[in-house]
């Protein structure tokens, strides 16, 4: 948008959103911090439009505006779909069905469960069953093949940032499932304290996406640990979709750090056993010594309790 408005000489920037949502703070943090010399305009916000007055005015300069978004207010991409508003302000009642597009009613879903694999390079996905795809594509898949099994439907109440609860309903297929597979690939090859650093680096990445940080130094910082530690993660991931649930049944990659012969219990190996007696010891000591001071001192408060 800041490119564009470059190219074509634009002295102003403008979108539309209200003063109740985190978009506007997306929106004007980033534009704000890329083209500072334009101004921002959010003239839903400015004229405090009602949402009826918004599909009118849409109306009134030849906009088009779907039936669902009367409804409902729609925010899309291809990586997911967003729903509030309208009869979802009840959050006592289940979302009707009208308000969903990409997915089906675990009801409605096939009877037989879809077995699909997943194929990632270096932290990507870059096959669906075996065939390659860029991208796009595979996630516009990846909506298609999930969404007609019922998967990738979110119902919760949100936390805005502007301090409002809102309950949201998202559609979100593709990511569901290509997310999950990732994180499972992830546990395979990475080591503990690479997999429990980088869910603390994820939630700080979720945040300042959220939170309208996108061009933050922060961002780029983490983005950097991000990109290091998708080297090994390289596989195959196999999946499970039938009627609104999806798990994870297989996986498998050459980086893999998960040896069976480790970890089975009938076969004789390299692992010394006796080794994990010192370990415990080793590793409780803290635990025991705890208790054993804890149960000294609740002996002498017993004993000073009692009367002379």
């Amino acid at each position: 948008m800041v490119e564009i408005a470059e190219k074509e000489g634009a002295t102003a920037l403008a979108h539309g959103c209200t003063g109740r949502g985190n978009d506007q703070v997306r929106f004007d943090i980033t534009l704000g911090s890329l083209a500072p010399d334009r101004k921002i305009l959010a003239p839903v916000r400015e004229w405090e439009m009602t949402r009826e007055e918004e599909i009118a005015y849409a109306k009134a300069k030849g906009i088009p505006v779907s039936n669902a978004a009367k409804k409902y207010s729609i925010d899309a991409s291809v990586w997911g779909r967003a729903i509030e508003c309208g009869l979802l302000e009840d959050a006592s009642q289940a979302p009707p069905e009208d308000a969903y597009e990409w997915t089906v009613s675990g009801e409605k879903a096939p009877n037989t469960p879809e077995i699909v694999t997943l194929q990632f390079e270096a932290g990507v996905p870059v096959a669906v069953n075996g065939k390659a795809m860029l991208p796009l594509e595979l996630i516009e898949e990846m909506n298609k093949i999930a969404g007609k099994n019922g998967v990738g439907r979110i119902d919760h109440i949100e936390d805005r940032l502007v301090g409002i609860k809102s309950r949201e309903v998202y559609e979100c297929p593709a990511a569901t499932v290509i997310l999950e597979a990732h994180k499972d690939l992830e546990k395979m090859v990475m080591t503990r304290h690479q997999v429990l650093f980088k869910q603390q680096v994820d939630a700080e990445w979720v945040f300042l996406a959220y939170a309208g940080l996108w061009v933050d130094p922060l961002k780029d910082d983490l983005d950097a640990f991000i990109n290091k530690s998708q080297e090994n993660v390289t596989g195959e991931v196999k999946l499970k979709l039938y009627k609104g649930s999806m798990q994870v049944i297989g996986r498998s990659s050459p980086n893999s750090l998960y040896d069976k012969n480790l970890a089975n219990y009938n076969i004789k190996t390299s692992f010394n056993q006796s080794y994990s007696e010192g370990f415990i010891q080793l590793w409780g000591l803290q635990t025991r010594m705890y208790n054993v001071l804890k149960k000294k001192s609740k002996k002498t408060v017993e004993r000073k309790s009692k009367p002379n």
